[in-house]
């Protein structure tokens, strides 16, 4: 099953959320990979630690070489890292991904990343894919390369009203490009159940039928030691209240 994290909305714990339910997938045996799409790369630093800054092929030189005629390139493979965490690969990314985008779009290469995937989709049970805050290439390729989108929400009146568009988005790329995509749902992050805003805004959501998925990730201080640490929540405290419901969140998502 291939996942996509996307909101085109910045800070709303993409790469968090996109990492740690990775993790939990290794935890739990399977085999997964994460493909970090987003130029600020945080999802390589998260996974990879001090390790993402030394020389990585990487994201960018893939998309890069389908812009040039090579008797041999390189295989999707060989992109390819181990992270410290046993049964979790990661695709890095780089800052050269955001100089590249405008070469890509106009070469036509948004069907790339699904082949890149397709090449190597019988190592892996489960692909998460993170995206940059836009709707650019980058984003659109990993729609059309995916099966299912979650959406990353933070309980605000903003958030709330780009929503409606995302999904639009969305809906066009699966009309257009990927009818088997789905939206698995909507992914609420830093929630404060004691607070009336939060509450509110999600209650809305759900009164629409937007699919508002169970459990909501609580906010906790303990989510920055781990970004601080390089060690996703599974790792560093399995028994803590966000670790269980990212394994419960983790646990609800279709496999195939």
């Amino acid at each position: 099953m291939r996942h996509v994290v996307f909101n085109q909305k910045g800070g709303v714990g993409k790469s968090t959320i996109t990492c740690n339910l990775a993790a939990v997938s290794a935890y739990q045996g399977h085999r997964t990979l994460v493909v970090d799409l987003d130029p600020q790369a945080n999802s390589t630093r998260y996974l990879l630690g001090s390790a993402a800054d030394e020389p990585l092929v990487n994201m960018a030189e893939l998309f890069e070489q389908t812009l040039k005629f090579l008797a041999r390139p390189k295989a999707t493979g060989e992109f390819i890292y181990e992270t410290p965490f046993e049964g979790l690969h990661l695709m890095p990314a780089s800052s050269e991904l955001e100089e590249l985008q405008s070469k890509l779009e106009s070469r036509h290469k948004i069907y790339k990343l699904r082949e890149a995937l397709d090449e190597i989709a019988g190592n892996y049970d489960r692909i998460y894919i993170d995206t940059p805050p836009a709707l650019n290439f980058f984003t659109r390729s990993a729609l059309i390369a995916a099966r299912g989108c979650l959406i990353p929400f933070d309980c605000d009146d903003f958030s709330r009203r780009a929503l409606y568009a995302l999904l639009e988005n969305v809906n066009e790329i699966r009309a257009d490009h990927n009818p088997k995509l789905k939206v698995e749902g909507i992914v609420v992050n830093q929630f404060q159940p004691r607070a009336n805003l939060p509450q509110r805004v999600v209650q809305e959501l759900i009164d629409e039928g937007l699919p508002v998925l169970q459990p909501y990730l609580s906010a906790s201080v303990r989510i920055r030691e781990s970004h601080e640490q390089a060690m996703p929540m599974i790792y560093l405290d399995p028994r803590h209240k966000l670790t269980q419901e990212l394994i419960a969140l983790h646990d609800a998502l279709p496999t195939k």
